[in-house]
């Protein structure tokens, strides 16, 4: 057993500047950003969307959606804040298989990581310059968020890495919206205990540096269903767990109560179709209820340009490889249909 340190790799700072936004695009970022925190604080009446497919693993069809994703969103914008999902780093259950842009191979099939850093950050810089939109990705590795940082409008933290002490202490430090989602076994304590921890200045070891923060406002819940140990999917968008929610997720105890119902997972059963009924579903409870439509900030939803999924390295242009995902053609009718409905 040894760890070989091969090579030390740029600092972040380093590959942003050799992989920058353009003038234009930085100066637009802020107003994006206020967008989005008006929402998560109730100045906004309107909704986040954080769509996208289950894993951007090429960036041809990942621009291809996202130049679609940007003209629907330019028509809903009176009443949705559209941030595309480039999750670019994949949690793997039993550690194997896809992990990610970051970890694809060289040409000759070794792993390239410093490769995978630039291109990931490619790819988000790409979908900012060409639509206008900033991104979405999941801190999986939080001493890696700093790559791009700049053009990030969103972060998740995923249900294995929720109780994750690194995680929480970073979420409290980045300058974006942070979405804790429920842990894999269910647990709400989990998930409220890391908003909370996010919310916390704290002082700790990032990067080799002794850093403090001032914790951050607006990390929020994400509802994503859960798995128990019978192996069945429980979801957790209903109207009576939304209720719950609401009557332990108080302003009192933690800064802007806000949730994000993710459509895919376990609250799904990973039938991505399935996602369109849930939407229906939860806007239908924020109608029934003054407490959880003040709760309710959006969706987080799985889509591609096709329908479905295919196995790692299958040939389909814009089909998922990982987890399925609701087709195009679907996801604009459903979008068109939200704004409708909000």
């Amino acid at each position: 057993m040894a760890m070989n340190f091969k090579r030390k790799l740029p600092i972040p700072k380093e590959i942003r500047e050799e992989m920058p936004l353009s003038a234009e695009t930085q100066a637009a970022k802020p107003l994006f950003d206020a967008q989005v925190a008006d929402i998560l604080t109730g100045k906004s009446n309107k909704k986040l969307l954080i769509i996208g497919p289950c894993s951007a693993d090429r960036e041809d069809a990942v621009l291809d959606y996202t130049e679609r994703l940007a003209k629907v969103a330019q028509d809903v914008a009176d009443k949705l804040v559209v941030i595309p999902r480039v999750y670019t780093n994949k949690p793997r259950t039993k550690g194997t298989g896809y992990k990610g842009l970051m970890h694809n191979p060289d040409p000759e099939g070794a792993p390239d990581l410093l490769g995978g850093i630039k291109a990931l950050r490619h790819m988000h810089v790409r979908v900012a310059e060409t639509t206008g939109m900033f991104t979405a990705d999941e801190m999986l590795y939080p001493e890696s968020y700093q790559y791009l940082t700049d053009v990030l409008a969103y972060n998740a933290v995923g249900a294995r890495s929720v109780e994750n002490q690194q995680h929480r202490l970073v979420a409290g430090g980045v300058s974006q919206p942070v979405g804790m989602k429920n842990p894999t076994g269910g647990s709400c304590d989990v998930m409220l205990n890391s908003i909370y921890a996010a919310q916390q200045p704290e002082m700790f070891i990032f990067r080799n540096w002794e850093v403090e923060t001032t914790g951050n406002p607006l990390a929020h819940a994400i509802l994503r269903g859960f798995k128990g140990l019978d192996g069945i999917n429980y979801p957790n968008y209903h109207y009576e767990f939304l209720m719950r929610l609401a009557e332990r997720y108080t302003p009192d105890m933690y800064k802007n109560p806000a949730v994000i119902i993710d459509c895919n997972h376990d609250n799904s059963g990973k039938q991505p179709l399935e996602q369109i009924r849930i939407i229906h579903e939860v806007l239908d409870s924020t109608r029934r209820s003054a407490d959880i439509a003040k709760l309710f900030k959006g969706f987080m939803v799985e889509s591609y340009i096709e329908d479905g999924n295919q196995p790692v390295g299958g040939n389909v242009y814009g089909k998922s490889i990982t987890d399925a995902c609701l087709g195009w053609d679907k996801t604009a009718s459903l979008i068109y249909t939200i704004a409708e409905r909000l």
